[in-house]
């Protein structure tokens, strides 16, 4: 039987995945979440005519022939306004923010003029329509300026703000909880004994969730015995996505499916046809979606990015395909043919001459290796039965480093 390719598998993860119910949260506490809705402006910015620079407000047939003497009637600053009105031969002392008063419509900047005895002579330099910045500038009331779906990043937070709001629509964080099985792992600090080895798959894989937006609890390590499986995944009840890590083979010891499908998981799939992370799970369990990662560190790090990472932006209303979007590089050294299997190479990248990225793929590609994951700046995507490339080839990167 053919293996299911990972645009068919990733296509059933988020099918008929509709986004999480939305909340409202205060703007100062909205950072990394995704809009609920579109947002419109409640107000127009800036709110009023304002001098961009320090110097003198001023009507531009006063200062259209040089030198020219006025009189300062007034000072205008930032949250201070001037509330007369300027007439002819007059100024008023301005500052930058502040609102530009009535009759004037030009600023001169204070460099280019001499202030003494209640007057103000301006010596030199043209009206710069620069100096001002007029009324609804940067936006105006009832823009939409951020759509559906947004994550909410430092800017975006200070738009959302200046829009007028102090409450923002957002979608609820996915709870996604992840177990580790196997009677190998002992938790990070501890000290191995023979046969053991450090269980730290899951601290990836909540770092990837946490930063597509994610709510994510850690179940700790399960054994390899039914009556424990059973009991850790029971604590995931109420979780949007439960990943599990390990045990998703065929092996006698690989016992996470028979007890997902003993509790009423609804098998999707359980092996793929891409490397590293073939035995890949996916089922649907009383509401929630279950994600069976490789115990292999390489290959429950790039199922997560390919799998999770969309299914958690689905959640969250945003578009899935574009937390996959690949890049255009060129080969630094050739690599050889690929085999049936999509092949998600670990690779670093580097900008190369006349702004085209370079990459090269790293010497050793086991899944079970750490360091080369960490070393890694990208993912090299090669097709499957890709033939050999030569240095300089066109090929497609998935960034792993924003």
């Amino acid at each position: 039987m053919a293996l299911l390719s990972v645009e068919d598998a990733l296509a059933r993860v988020i099918d008929a995945v509709e986004p999480m119910q939305a909340e409202r949260v205060a703007v100062e506490r909205a950072h990394g979440r995704a809009l609920a809705a579109p947002l419109q402006a409640l107000l127009t910015q800036p709110p009023f005519t304002a001098s961009a620079m320090d110097g003198y407000a001023v009507r531009a047939a006063d200062v259209a022939a040089l030198p020219a003497t006025l009189a300062v009637i007034g000072t205008a600053a930032a949250g201070h306004p001037y509330a007369g009105k300027v007439g002819r031969g007059e100024a008023v002392r301005i500052f930058t923010g502040a609102p530009m008063p009535d009759g004037a419509d030009a600023v001169v900047i204070q460099e280019n003029a001499d202030a003494a005895g209640g007057q103000v002579v301006v010596r030199e330099g043209a009206v710069e329509p620069e100096c001002i910045r007029p009324r609804g500038m940067d936006f105006r009331e009832g823009e939409t300026l951020l759509a559906a779906g947004r994550r909410l990043g430092p800017r975006e937070l200070a738009l959302a703000a200046a829009m007028g709001y102090g409450t923002l629509p957002v979608r609820r964080r996915p709870r996604v909880a992840i177990l580790s099985t196997g009677d190998e792992l002992v938790p990070p600090g501890v000290r191995p004994g023979a046969g053991q080895v450090v269980a730290s798959n899951h601290l990836s894989v909540a770092a990837l969730a946490e930063a597509a937006g994610a709510d994510v609890s850690l179940l700790g390590i399960a054994r390899d015995t039914r009556e424990d499986l059973a009991r850790h995944i029971g604590h995931a009840a109420g979780a949007d996505v439960l990943v599990t890590i390990g045990g998703a083979s065929v092996g006698e010891h690989d016992l996470v499916a028979p007890v997902l499908e003993a509790r009423g998981l609804a098998l999707s799939f359980w092996k793929i046809a891409m490397r590293p992370g073939k035995p890949l799970m996916f089922g649907r369990l009383d509401g929630s979606r279950v994600l069976g990662l490789p115990g292999n560190p390489a290959a429950s790090f790039v199922c997560a990015r390919l799998f999770l990472v969309p299914l958690i932006w689905r959640l969250l209303g945003r578009p899935a395909d574009a937390s996959l979007a690949t890049t255009e590089a060129r080969l630094g050294a050739e690599v050889e043919a690929n085999g049936p299997r999509q092949h998600y190479m670990r690779a670093v990248c580097w900008p190369g001459a006349h702004g085209l990225l370079q990459v090269s793929a790293l010497p050793f590609q086991h899944s079970s290796l750490i360091a080369p994951l960490a070393q890694a700046s990208c993912l090299l995507v090669r097709p499957p039965h890709a033939p050999p490339a030569v240095a300089g080839s066109a090929v497609s990167v998935l960034m792993l480093d924003d």
